[in-house]
């Protein structure tokens, strides 16, 4: 009788414990935490606005070499026209550093703005409002890219340190921690101005310097996870240490690297822009935030909204990516969900 009881109070137990593990287990939690919602909104109107702008990039490629359309009036402005720009706007014209919609500048002190440009323009004449969707677009896109770079790289060197140990470990780490040991923006510039002035280096050189952050993080799960039962058992069973690392040891350590890359997108989105800001980043005519705030340095006092609005557009994405990251840590911290 007191077998049978021990028996089923033990299977209650493992069927809870096996019901708070797993990727719905931690999709439930997420949806419970207003502040991981609040993340997922904001995250989730930022890429489908870089989705429609990257659309109508292709479009507009696409439809500047027909000819015969141009020749028929059609024009490749879709995106831009839905949402108030003029893309022929002469840059010698009135509409330089119009004000937002309702608002008056010094430029302009008695012609608020309208809902022609409701952000105003910038110091060409152009919609702030459609440049601030293709800077979603470039901000998206190298952040993720730049964080899946180092995620990548970092998890490779991580999880071979960490599971070899010995030599291996200190030669892999000790490269970890020179790269790290350099101050970060010297060594993307350095990088930069090696291999090219652009974005894609821009993203290669933010992701090889983030490097270190996931090697460290995944190393000091590895060294746990190498010691349990089901890594011994692999080994004892002639399983290839390839495929012990990539089936086994990876997989369990991933929890850790996944909260901090959603939270290193963020950061790397805001380094990103700073490098922009800095002229090595996205050049010319490319849209890009930080390129928008270095443009607006000197036209602060005519126009203060020129800086605003991409600023704003930096602290929003940043903060949704950091509340997606704080609520995945909570849903998969078990100390937490104890």
């Amino acid at each position: 009788m007191d077998a049978d009881a021990d028996r089923d109070t033990g299977d209650g137990v493992a069927e809870e414990l096996e019901s708070r593990v797993g990727w719905r287990y931690t999709l439930s939690q997420v949806k419970r935490d207003p502040t991981a919602l609040a993340g997922l909104f904001i995250i989730a109107v930022m890429v489908l606005v870089a989705a429609i702008a990257f659309v109508d990039s292709i479009v507009f490629d696409v439809l500047s070499e027909v000819q015969f359309l141009a020749d028929m009036g059609v024009r490749p402005y879709w995106f831009a026209e839905t949402f108030w720009v003029n893309p022929n706007v002469d840059p010698n014209s009135a509409q330089i550093l119009r004000p937002p919609v309702g608002l008056t500048n010094q430029l302009y002190p008695n012609e608020p703005g309208t809902w022609a440009n409701p952000l105003g323009t910038d110091h060409r004449g152009r919609d702030i409002l459609v440049r601030l969707f293709y800077g979603t677009r470039i901000a998206i896109t190298v952040g993720i890219v730049s964080t899946g770079i180092a995620m990548a790289l970092g998890m490779l060197v991580g999880s071979v340190a960490g599971y070899y140990g010995g030599w291996i470990d200190d030669a892999l780490m000790r490269g970890s921690e020179t790269l790290y040991a350099i101050p970060f923006l010297v060594l993307v510039i350095a990088f930069m101005t090696a291999f090219g002035r652009n974005l894609t280096y821009a993203m290669v050189g933010v992701g090889i310097a983030t490097i270190p952050t996931f090697a460290r993080l995944i190393r000091s799960r590895v060294l746990s996870v190498r010691e349990e039962d089901y890594v011994e058992a692999a080994r004892a069973a002639g399983v290839r240490d390839r495929n012990i690392i990539l089936r086994h040891v990876i997989p369990n350590s991933f929890a850790p690297v996944l909260v901090q890359a959603t939270l290193q997108v963020g950061v790397n989105i805001l380094i990103i822009a700073g490098l922009s800001f800095l002229g090595y980043g996205a050049q010319p005519p490319t849209a890009s935030w930080g390129q928008m705030l270095a443009n607006s340095r000197q036209y602060m006092l005519p126009n203060a909204w020129f800086s605003i609005w991409p600023g704003i557009a930096i602290l929003v994405t940043v903060v949704g990516f950091n509340l997606i990251g704080d609520g995945l840590r909570d849903a998969l911290d078990p100390r937490i969900n104890n």
